[in-house]
């Protein structure tokens, strides 16, 4: 065997138990809903599951609540990531100066981040408790009157997206901050030479070289927002009237609650292929394809 073939073999055993894995655990799985997306599989009679054809993709795009779904997870993730990303960016370049506990602030920040998020959504359940919550309290204390957040349903959706762009946005600042910390002294140094204020410093130099570090952020949040599931499940349980209901929450009360394994494949499929495609869009509107960042 020449060396070449030792290579490429030395490889794919590397690669074997990534493979395996994902073999397992993604693609088994995946074919499996796939298949059971086309029959009426009830997870209480599996025995008399029937091929159905398509009537399963005829079905949820005239399930109502299916549809709400998808329309809060749009909002969700229009409000969450300009936020989310921005904070980040705002906490990235305070910690990227040197000043007198500096470390402290970028432990505080990325706080949030280490704790769970099922956690962390039942501590924001308390602090919006209509009558007995923090927030509310500190409201009477500025003379506004008492707020129902999540209670309400224009307010419970606006209230998981500030949750969720708190607790994240520390982790999106620790990537920001290795960006910012890879751009080179020298070109803010000549900047400051020539007279360029912070307002073009930042624009000409700073966002043109953290280009490819905001696409990244921008793909995985993007992505991680559309997979929103605990927030709603433990704060509202998709209420108050479906206002905060996302498509994976809905997914799983039908299959694992309601037990429409077949119902809920179909979902699956249809809101895994819509995820791809907003992906790839996002991805060609961010130019993350061109292979130079810039």
């Amino acid at each position: 065997m020449s060396k070449l073939g030792k290579r490429q073999n030395q490889a794919w055993l590397f690669l074997a138990p990534a493979i395996i894995v994902l073999g397992l655990f993604l693609f088994i799985p995946s074919i499996i809903s796939f298949c059971y997306s086309f029959t009426d599989f009830n997870m209480l009679a599996p025995s008399s599951a029937a091929f159905v054809g398509i009537t399963n993709y005829l079905k949820l795009f005239k399930d109502p609540i299916f549809m709400k779904s998808l329309k809060n997870i749009v909002q969700f993730v229009a409000f969450v990531l300009p936020i989310q990303v921005g904070t980040a960016l705002g906490l990235a370049l305070i910690v990227n100066k040197k000043r007198p506990f500096n470390m402290f602030y970028k432990v505080a920040f990325f706080a949030p981040v280490v704790v769970s998020l099922a956690v962390t959504s039942i501590l924001w359940m308390y602090i919006l408790n209509p009558s007995q919550g923090i927030l509310n309290s500190l409201l009477a204390k500025v003379g506004i009157s008492a707020q129902p957040f999540l209670n309400s349903p224009k307010q419970a959706m606006f209230a998981i997206i500030f949750l969720s762009a708190w607790q994240a946005c520390g982790n999106q600042m620790i990537i920001f901050l290795a960006g910012l910390q890879n751009i080179p002294k020298s070109l803010y140094e000549a900047a400051d030479l020539d007279g360029a204020g912070k307002w073009s410093t930042f624009k000409n130099i700073t966002v043109p070289l953290l280009k490819p570090t905001t696409v990244l952020i921008l793909t995985t949040t993007f992505i991680d927002a559309f997979k929103m599931m605990t927030q709603a499940m433990i704060m509202t349980q998709g209420g108050p009237l479906n206002s905060t209901m996302t498509p994976l929450y809905y997914i799983y009360r039908t299959g694992f609650t309601d037990r429409q394994l077949g119902y809920a494949s179909a979902m699956s499929v249809v809101y895994g292929l819509g995820i791809i495609l907003f992906t790839i869009v996002q991805r060609k509107v961010t130019h993350a394809d061109d292979g130079s960042g810039q």
